[in-house]
């Protein structure tokens, strides 16, 4: 199933993607996506029976689709977990580290799949196509072999990134987490529905032009390692998103370096869970 959320007559709306339209699901008593994740692997039957019943009721093309959640608990995302990313990331100084490397994101950085993305203040914005995955069950010092229990659906990502702002600070959250710059979607694809997320092709377009693409088999450490490590540490929650990491071919590894201007569209996508495109606002003035 594909789950997401729209606005509608001013007011935002859970529904399911049916081909090109949408079947609402408000009638199933879930106030919230977070809600609906909460409520454990049961409520699959209930949605799928609802929309076997009912048919789509609204085109997508004739709304506007929000981040398919409205506030996890958590946005995580690991750093230079593709081989050939890391040694982009080697070239410019950045250290190979022996463990997984993880950041925040802080999560008012969300935005729908198809809103503008604001620059803010940064001079080298980029962008980094990314596998999610959204948290289903309370996961705490959970193996690699059960990690796939705790998925609920997969989503694009796109993990917009302040470059000049990245390393501010050595956790990267600086830079990872202005307003906008977390576009996710364009839904939730219910883990049942992908099978292995770790043959997935990924890519990503900028106006047009293709400049990454690999395939999440390639992830140096796949999401059950991924899972297990931050389980490790602490309890992931229902509705906490991962991002998986990035392959190679984004704007600051490029010889020289090319970054995102005001007009550019972004298009990321992957294979079995769709595409988010967006389109870089006006540059704001540069803080002194």
């Amino acid at each position: 199933m594909k789950l997401l959320r729209y606005i509608y007559e001013g007011k935002p709306h859970l529904g399911a993607a049916v081909d090109n339209g949408i079947v609402p699901i408000d009638a199933l008593g879930f106030p919230t996506m977070l809600s609906l994740i909460e409520a454990g692997p049961g409520v699959h039957k209930r949605i799928r029976d609802h929309i076997e019943s009912n048919p789509p009721a609204l085109p997508i093309s004739s709304v506007r689709l929000l981040a398919p959640i409205e506030k996890p608990g958590k946005f995580l995302a690991i750093g230079m977990n593709y081989a050939k990313h890391v040694q982009e990331a080697e070239r410019l100084g950045v250290a190979k580290s022996n463990h997984q490397t993880w950041f925040n994101k802080q999560t008012t950085c969300l935005t729908g799949p198809y809103d503008d993305i604001d620059p803010g203040v940064t001079e080298k914005l980029d962008y980094e196509v990314e596998l999610g995955a959204v948290i289903g069950g309370t996961a705490k010092r959970v193996s690699e072999a059960d990690a796939p229990k705790y998925v609920f659906g997969y989503f694009v990502a796109n993990d917009v990134s302040a470059r000049d702002w990245q390393f501010h600070s050595p956790t990267f959250t600086m830079g990872k987490s202005f307003d906008t710059h977390g576009p996710i979607g364009p839904w939730f694809v219910t883990a049942d529905e992908i099978g292995d997320p770790h043959a997935l092709n990924l890519r990503t377009y900028v106006n047009g032009a293709l400049r990454q693409e690999s395939n999440t088999r390639n992830m140096v450490h796949n999401l059950w390692k991924q899972i297990a490590y931050l389980s490790t540490a602490f309890t992931l929650e229902p509705g906490d998103l991962l991002a998986t990491g990035t392959p190679e071919g984004v704007g600051i590894g490029m010889s020289p370096p090319v970054f995102l201007q005001t007009g550019d569209v972004v298009r990321c996508e992957i294979d079995g869970i769709g595409a988010i495109e967006n389109r870089v606002g006006r540059m704001s003035s540069r803080l002194a």
